[in-house]
């Protein structure tokens, strides 16, 4: 068991410094709390509204300040940490949203880069590659899907078939689709049979709501749709083999589901 905690905060467009100081004050709140594993919601450092000229001018290679704070921070506080900002590439200065998934000893597991773009996001950022990796951790098998991916099916499914134990899904997620948010996390929860934790940003056109769900599809914590806040909740990993022994999901899809994956059906 681990104790798993959604950085619920206000990402104010373009104040980076300010969204900076803010995001560490809570991680502090949060390490504090007893948690874990820590995940900010995306684009937290710089906010969400804004052009492709202030992403651009905002963004930090991997190796930048905010990465090196994370790692700091995890290594110090003996923390997982997942931070989610605008990554710049110098090698074509392009500007993709990437996560970067941090042990307790300040490891970098890997960076996720965002796959699926939402609307204006597409003439912003650039896509990167369709790749859902599993992240190895000192708590266990963590894999990211980042807002909108986590809207199609197909990527959880391919985390649940390669052994994860807790999908994190930092987000900005709109006040419009606000009931997509409250049905597809539990949904991704209950179809895999796995952890989902969803991060999302509030105020600014995001609806809050941040929340931890179990391998039944049952919400075990959630935030509030107004105010920043620190959520805490129970990650069980005997629950994900207790809800699997329950409900044959895997064995039936295994047996009689998995050849249209295979033979490229869709």
């Amino acid at each position: 068991m681990y104790m798993a905690a959604a950085i619920q905060m206000i990402s104010e467009p373009g104040l980076k410094e300010a969204n900076i100081n803010r995001g560490m004050d809570l991680l502090d709140e949060a390490v504090t709390k007893g948690a874990d594993l820590i995940v900010f919601p995306e684009l937290w450092t710089t906010g969400y509204y804004l052009s492709k000229e202030e992403f651009k001018g905002l963004a930090e290679r991997r190796d930048g300040r905010t990465t090196t704070l994370m790692q700091e921070k995890a290594r110090s506080a003996k923390k997982v940490i997942i931070s989610t900002f605008p990554e710049l590439d110098p090698r074509d200065n392009e500007v993709f949203i990437t996560s970067c998934i941090i042990d307790t000893d300040g490891t970098i597991k890997g960076f996720h880069r965002k796959s699926l773009l939402w609307g204006r996001e597409r003439d912003i950022f650039k896509h990167g590659k369709i790749n859902f990796p599993v992240y190895d951790t000192s708590l266990g098998r963590i894999a990211v899907l980042i807002c909108y991916e986590l809207e199609f099916p197909e990527p959880s499914r391919l985390l649940a078939k390669r052994g994860v134990d807790l999908i994190a899904a930092p987000s900005v997620w709109s006040m419009e689709a606000a009931e997509r948010w409250e049905i597809q996390l539990r949904a991704r929860a209950l179809d895999n049979l796995l952890y989902v934790l969803g991060v999302n940003n509030v105020d600014n056109n995001a609806c809050g709501k941040s929340k931890l769900v179990n391998p039944w599809g049952t919400v075990v914590s959630e935030a509030s749709g107004e105010k920043e806040t620190v959520l805490l909740g129970k990650v069980e990993k005997d629950k994900i083999g207790l809800a699997r022994s329950k409900i044959p999901y895997y064995e039936d899809f295994n047996n009689r589901l998995q050849f249209l994956y295979s033979n490229n059906n869709f």
